[in-house]
Parts: structure tokens; C-alpha cells; sequence
């Protein structure tokens, strides 16, 4: 079958939007990487490898929001594919009050990350918050703190705040995954004499393995693309301990006028993603095998 040359036409608007807004950016934003331009005059310098060389051994910020980021991510992906596997392994059948807990629990994940942010902020608020006040009712006066204000719990206050809004998110996969489990191996390991734990390592944890993948992989993207709840809540503080990549980058460039360096900063952010990506890839690739 001959394909007319006319339909290589209707690739040329998507190229050329493709070519607009994603190429030329990109490639623009690495040759300014290598230049002190602060995003507004049009006279910047050639620094050569210099913005990379700071970042990687003397700006001691940019370290921070990598470990804290690290940190963030780690604390997310096991919390979030651990406990979201726990609910859907209670709701995986359709009955009406599991139909319901999953709709209840799946809601937070339609609100904005702005609205979660302010929402936690008041209920994380020291002096009138919800958990301050609801642990002084029980008379557990000393476990109330400030959830954001203290630099060493901080960054897993807000880890917690991202769980909370996408567990049921990641819930509705693993029940997807459940539900494509045929009914009949279950029977054949009860037969067998096979106890709930032995059922859930040798038939249930290997067939779901490809949602479970899809949660690890997913969640790891979303613990990097928390600007929005993190800016909301700390901004990156107090003292930069809840300050990651996205945040960094946007403080370098839209708070100190450092695009060159901030630019420099992104790819080296897209370095570091890449490279977990890969890792992470391989670990999945391995533990499937």
C-alpha cells in the first residue's frame, strides 16, 4: 500500500510546536548553563564548566536539597506503596462499604496540592493545629511539636502530607492488579495447604508485580515534582531543611536572578533523575526476573 506524501503534512504542526516549546528551550537553557546570565540584560559571560563546578563541590544548598530530596523520595516510595498495598489488599472485593472506604480514600487525590498544603498547614499549625491540640486532649502533651518549624522532622512532615494525598491513587492500582489475579490459584494454594502469608509471597506478590512497578516508578516522579506542596507549606525552610531540586532552582533563578546557574542546576537535576530512574529500572528489571 502506497502512503500519500501529503500525509507527512499533518506532522508539521506538532514538529513545529514540538521544535517551539521543547527543543529550543532545552537547548537554550543548556548553552546559558554555561554562562553568568541573570535573566534579564541582554549582557552575560562565557563561564565555561564553572556553574557546574560550584554546584557539585562548594554550594552547600544545592547538596542539602539533593539529600533532602533523596530523603523525601525513600521516606514517599516506601510509605506510600507499603500502606496503599495494605489498603488494597482490605478493599479488593466490590462490596458497597469497600466501594465507599475507596472512594473516601481516593478523594484527597482530585484536591489541588496548593489546597492539601494549606489544609496541613493549619492542621500542623504548633499553638492551634488539630494534632497539636487533639494530643494535648489526650494528655500526651509531650509528643505535640512543631511539625514544620523543626529542622529534623520538617521534611517528613510534608513527606507525610504527600502520602496522605495520593495513597488512595496508588490504592486503586494495586486493586487493579488484585483483581486481574484468576480466582483459580487461590484455590489450588488452599488446597495445597498454603497459610495467607505463603499465599501472598508465592502467588499474589508475583502477579502483582507489574502495578507494584508502576507505583514505585510513579511515586518516585511525584516525590520529585513536589514544588507546589513543599513552597506551600515551609517555602524550604526553616534554614533550608525542607528546600529539594524544584524548590532550589526556583529560589536560584526567581529570587536571586541566577538563570545561568539555575539552568545548570535543572540539568544537573536531570542527571540525577535519570540516573535513579536507571538504577531503579534495573532493580524492578531484576526482582521480576
Amino acid at each position: 500500500m502506497k502512503v500519500s506524501k501529503t500525509i507527512y503534512l499533518f506532522l508539521v504542526p506538532g514538529t513545529v510546536l514540538y521544535l517551539l516549546f521543547f527543543v529550543y528551550p532545552t537547548l537554550s537553557g543548556f548553552y546559558y548553563s554555561f554562562t553568568n546570565f541573570d535573566g534579564m540584560s541582554d549582557q552575560f559571560k562565557f563561564v565555561g564548566m564553572n556553574n557546574y563546578k560550584n554546584l557539585l563541590t562548594e554550594d552547600m544548598i544545592f547538596a542539602k536539597s539533593l539529600g533532602n530530596n533523596l530523603k523525601f523520595m525513600l521516606f514517599v516510595v516506601l510509605a506510600q506503596s507499603i500502606v496503599s498495598l495494605l489498603f488494597a489488599l482490605f478493599l479488593v472485593k466490590n462490596t458497597r462499604s469497600n466501594i465507599l472506604f475507596r472512594a473516601v480514600y481516593f478523594f484527597p487525590t482530585i484536591i489541588s496540592s496548593t489546597a492539601v498544603g494549606f489544609i496541613w498547614t493549619f492542621m500542623y499549625d504548633p499553638s492551634m493545629g488539630l494534632i497539636n491540640q487533639a494530643l494535648n486532649g489526650m494528655n500526651l502533651p509531650s509528643l505535640a511539636m512543631n511539625w514544620t518549624g523543626d529542622i529534623d522532622i520538617a521534611i517528613y512532615s510534608v513527606a507525610f502530607v504527600q502520602v496522605w494525598a495520593h495513597i488512595g491513587q496508588m490504592m486503586v492500582i494495586f486493586i487493579a492488579g488484585l483483581q486481574g489475579i484468576p480466582e483459580d490459584l487461590y484455590e489450588v494454594a488452599k488446597i495445597e495447604g498454603a497459610n495467607n502469608r505463603q499465599t501472598f509471597v508465592h502467588v499474589t506478590w508475583p502477579l502483582i508485580k507489574p502495578a507494584a512497578t508502576i507505583v514505585v516508578a510513579y511515586t518516585t516522579i511525584q516525590s520529585f515534582k513536589a514544588f507546589d506542596l513543599i513552597y506551600v507549606m515551609t517555602g524550604g525552610g526553616p534554614v533550608n531543611s525542607t528546600e529539594i531540586l524544584s524548590t532550589f532552582l526556583y529560589h536560584t533563578a526567581f529570587q536571586s536572578y541566577r538563570f545561568g546557574y539555575a539552568s545548570a542546576g535543572s540539568f544537573l537535576f536531570l542527571a540525577i533523575i535519570g540516573l535513579i530512574t536507571l538504577i531503579q529500572f534495573r532493580l524492578l528489571k531484576s526482582n521480576a526476573a
